[in-house]
């Protein structure tokens, strides 16, 4: 007998199920908020140098003392990170005129004026977070995703510990607590630790909240499941546009993304904990009670005995202590069988190239011809489209094929804007939309995908380790933009081909359509 069978009994997708996965789309809104604020917390507005003695130039014009004391580029712009060392007064008389030699031209010497007509203040302006320090600034987002890193491995390995709920509440707590802390900040140092931090602790959300809901529905809903989970993701994606539009400062900021937590924490109290998860560690009757319940709001009220809830509960657990006398799985056992073994890299592989080319294109609101947030709300809208697809493709063409198409059309959308010319912003546009499109369904697949190829007992692990590697792929994705430097069209270039090769890679799993969940590594081998 499988829990697939005993969820046939109680119910396998009714009002139980229903209430449990929206109250788990709560703390799903919140992600985004906070894995796409660097979009808002760390932007940059024009500016320049600030330019000492401006008294001085009191008959003159701001567009005048600008002229004399800033040079130019080509298309005449004022440059960010350099200055005239002394006055130029020759060029108000003809402007189109060069410096006499380039020993005139310094960097900044004073700080820098910033624009604020679209922010109050942000990281970069806040600590001058720009020209010589802009890596400095990329690097928040690295040091969050560092933290998603380092939570993905403690809470994949926690919860297949201590239970799916107990670990999901841990990491909300502390989720408020170093979201807060961030907003009150006083040095740069202190902000990137917290903001480290606060990447552990959502780790545990990201990681938790799909598996946990899973874990209570039947095979024939899983995928529907999946995708209702994923939409408010993409929901958190929209109001963080318009929480980002209607507040310009970036410790509120900060505030307001992060008091959302509070709600889940308060809600997770219906939440019971994973039936599987229970019967998996020999706690049966804690299972049997949280069956009975989803039982009873079903309307299965004759699910009472408990003779099919024992002998399932006696076979897996005398299996489980036969494969394992004394001890508990760990990472090192998802590399221990060659399956196994086989279906851990691929699926690390295929992680790391979904999580790189969504947040190199998530973080490129600029380059798009729309305003930011106009930009993140679109790139919110179309994703809930791309799920939709993505779910009907999923059942008809199977999981392989859609994954890894998934990912390789997002490469070539990412290549072909790389070619298209900078005129043409309509079609630039409507290709970074399609290749945002293609990027959440490969992330939208991956999920269900990833909570479908690893055993019940390993499922946790099975997801830290790979949404480690995909942390991997999410911390370097913003430090590529630095590239830039070195050639234009480097870091789209960079973003096209690991998405192709990775979506390659995702050929080589096995296929799960309509499969039952793998309760053992047996099931897998």
């Amino acid at each position: 007998m499988k829990f697939e069978d005993l969820l046939l009994e109680i119910g396998g997708f009714g009002r139980f199920q229903i209430l449990i996965l929206f109250i788990l789309c709560l703390p799903r809104i919140n992600l985004p908020m906070h894995f796409l604020l660097h979009n808002f917390l760390a932007a940059t507005p024009s500016h320049h140098c600030a330019i000492p003695h401006q008294e001085a130039f009191v008959n003159l014009t701001m567009e005048e003392v600008l002229l004399i004391s800033i040079p130019r580029e080509p298309d005449g712009t004022f440059r960010s990170c350099e200055m005239f060392s002394q006055p130029q007064f020759h060029l108000l008389l003809n402007s189109s005129l060069q410096p006499e030699n380039n020993s005139i031209i310094q960097h900044c010497q004073h700080g820098w004026v910033y624009d604020d007509s679209q922010f109050t203040s942000t990281i970069s302006t806040q600590w001058d977070l720009v020209c010589e320090q802009r890596g400095l600034n990329q690097a928040t987002a690295t040091f969050f995703f560092i933290g998603v890193t380092m939570g993905a491995v403690v809470f994949g390995y926690l919860s297949d510990r201590f239970g799916r709920k107990a670990m999901l509440l841990l990491s909300l707590v502390c989720s408020v607590i170093f979201g807060m802390l961030s907003a009150a900040s006083v040095s740069y140092s202190m902000l990137a630790i917290l903001r480290t931090l606060t990447g552990v602790a959502l780790s545990g959300v990201s990681l938790i909240v799909l598996p946990l809901g899973m874990e209570w529905v039947d095979v024939q809903h899983r995928t529907f499941s999946g995708i209702l989970t994923s939409i408010f993701w993409s929901i958190g994606n929209m109001l963080l546009a318009m929480v980002a539009y209607l507040v310009r400062e970036w410790h509120w900021l900060l505030v307001a993304v992060t008091g959302p937590c509070l709600l889940s924490i308060v809600c997770l109290w219906w939440v019971p904990e994973s039936a599987r998860w229970l019967i998996a560690n020999g706690k049966v009757k804690q299972a049997h009670r949280h069956l009975l319940r989803c039982a009873r709001m079903n309307g299965r009220k004759d699910f009472a005995e408990d003779v099919p809830l024992t002998m399932y509960a006696q076979r897996i657990v005398l299996q489980w202590q036969h494969k394992k006398p004394g001890g508990s799985y760990s990472y090192i056992s998802l590399f221990r069988t060659p399956v196994l073994r086989k279906i851990s890299l691929c699926s690390g592989a295929v992680w790391f190239g979904v999580a790189f080319s969504y947040y190199g294109m998530s973080m490129n609101l600029t380059g798009f011809g729309l305003n930011m947030y106009l930009s993140q709300f679109v790139f919110g809208v179309i994703e809930i489209p791309a799920k939709m697809i993505m779910y009907v493709v999923m059942n008809r063409a199977g999981r392989r094929q859609s994954q890894a198409w998934a990912l390789i059309l997002t490469g070539l959308c990412i290549g072909a804007n790389v070619i298209i010319p900078k005129p043409f912003t309509s079609l630039r546009s409507v290709v970074a939309i399609m290749g945002k499109g293609f990027s959440e369904a490969a992330f939208t697949a991956v999920f269900l995908y990833t909570s479908e190829l690893y055993p019940t007992v390993l499922r946790q692990n099975g997801m830290g380790y790979t949404s480690f590697v995909a942390r991997l792929g999410g911390a370097l994705a913003p430090l590529v933009f630095l590239l830039d430097e070195v050639w234009r069209s480097l870091p789209e270039v960079t973003y096209c081909g690991v998405a192709v090769c990775c979506g390659s890679v995702a050929f080589l799993l096995p296929e799960t359509l309509n499969a039952h969940l793998p309760e053992g590594i047996e099931d897998v081998e």
